[in-house]
């Protein structure tokens, strides 16, 4: 084996944001994430503060979504949103893009509109993903995003929302690394469900990965460790 159970874990950010998930099915979640020490909760916003009370003395990191699912909010309302979930206790943020600007190839609306989420996290010592919904781009478009993304200094690029018409994809990561600079991180969303998915990624370079079949993967990767 060329990994550790914990090299695994601490990839992945356990998915809570299904809007149907009850305050039960949350609160279980969190406590799935400390239980297999997880790198992250990312959970519906409004149990953001809840889920940093509930992860208080592990070292699973509380996070939360900004502009979900669609990126289309006035940059006022993700500044807002972000101010908010800082002020909840969040320390790492999933802002998607405007994809209507992208697509219109309005790149200085989309360099501020990120700017405007990242000052405020990175003022709080807080750290930014920034969704592209790769689904909805063509190459060129990703690749732009890329570079703005390498230029402001985000801490990850991530592929997809999980909620668009596709996911993170070998040829997306592979795009997505190839065009960030060494200083980007990252991170895959959207069809990663078993092991070898999760293998896959971090081969290409993901150092996250977003999933809710949290439990199945780890519990694999333990049975593998265990009968190698």
């Amino acid at each position: 084996m060329t990994w550790t159970y914990e090299d695994l874990a601490k990839m992945i950010d356990h998915s809570l944001l299904r809007p149907s998930l009850t305050d039960a099915e949350l609160e279980s979640g969190c406590q799935l994430a400390r239980d297999y020490d997880v790198a992250s909760v990312c959970i519906l916003p409004y149990y953001l503060k809840r889920c940093v009370a509930f992860l208080s003395g592990s070292q699973v990191v509380p996070s939360t979504t900004i502009g979900f699912p669609h990126g289309a909010h006035a940059t006022s309302v993700k500044v807002f949103e972000a101010e908010q979930a800082l002020k909840d206790g969040g320390r790492e943020l999933d802002m998607v893009v405007n994809i209507s600007k992208v697509r219109s190839g309005d790149f200085s609306y989309v360099r501020e509109d990120i700017l405007a989420v990242l000052e405020p996290t990175h003022e709080r010592g807080a750290k930014l993903k920034v969704i592209f919904e790769n689904c909805f781009l063509d190459t060129e478009q990703k690749v732009r995003l890329c570079a703005i993304c390498g230029e402001l200094r985000v801490d990850w690029v991530k592929t997809s929302t999980g909620y668009g018409s596709g996911g993170a994809t070998d040829e997306d990561l592979v795009l997505m690394r190839k065009h960030s600079p060494p200083h980007v991180q990252l991170k895959a969303a959207g069809g990663v469900r078993d092991l070898d998915r999760l293998l896959r990624v971090r081969e290409i370079g993901c150092t996250r990965s977003g999933a809710s079949a949290t439990k199945q993967i780890l519990d694999e990767a333990r049975r593998r460790l265990l009968n190698p």
